[in-house]
């Protein structure tokens, strides 16, 4: 009598523990559901240059459907760090997110110089921050190659948008998600791995 109501269990844990990998329920089931996809805000700051936005816009445009330019505004005076003339990112993103509408994400888009708390670094200049995920996110051209700025401002972009859609920096050396390091790598980087890929079409975007 004891075996067979042990056996009954048995069969009961079995079938629990297979629904939970093949049912709609599970967690590995529901990641790879395409989810609703986000209007992407562009915020330009008064300091940039309009052919900077819209270089941005346009090439975002082709893998990206959703996407928008707001009006310019000024850098939020509460960012700057006088003592090095710099803008806090993360204050600049606490501002954006005040401004995001449901649904929205904003990136801002600036030529100022930004920085960042960086372990024991109290004021670690950068190039872009966003946090993963979340509803905003900035960057500057100010660290960038003048020869070839505008491509590597987009790149930059799309990196920072990336995170905002929820990747991580990625191993790749080309991959357009790959860890800065404290180093402008831009110009070796050439598209989204398969990996990042895949991610970001479950997002909506889309890729030729």
């Amino acid at each position: 009598m004891k075996k067979r109501i042990l056996l009954q269990l048995l069969c009961v844990l079995a079938y629990v523990s297979c629904k939970n990998e093949t049912g709609e329920t599970a967690s590995k089931k529901s990641n790879n559901k395409k989810t609703p996809a986000i209007i992407i805000d562009l915020q330009p700051f008064s300091d940039i240059p309009k052919k900077h936005v819209d270089n941005v816009y346009a090439e975002l445009k082709k893998i990206y459907p959703n996407v928008t330019i707001k009006k310019q505004i000024p850098l939020p005076q509460t960012a700057y760090y006088e003592k090095r003339q710099r803008y806090k990112a993360d204050t600049i993103i606490s501002y954006l997110r005040n401004q995001t509408l449901d649904g929205h994400v904003t990136m801002g888009l600036t030529s100022k110089d930004i920085s960042h708390k960086k372990g024991n670094v109290e004021d670690y200049g950068l190039m872009g921050l966003a946090y993963q995920p979340g509803k905003s996110g900035v960057v500057s051209y100010f660290r960038l190659s003048k020869e070839n700025r505008a491509e590597q401002f987009f790149k930059l972009t799309i990196h920072e948008l990336g995170h905002k859609q929820g990747l991580p920096h990625c191993p790749e050396k080309t991959c357009f998600m790959r860890d800065a390091e404290g180093k402008n790598h831009t110009n070796e980087e050439k598209e989204f791995c398969a990996k990042c890929k895949a991610h970001l079409e479950l997002k909506g975007w889309k890729f030729k």
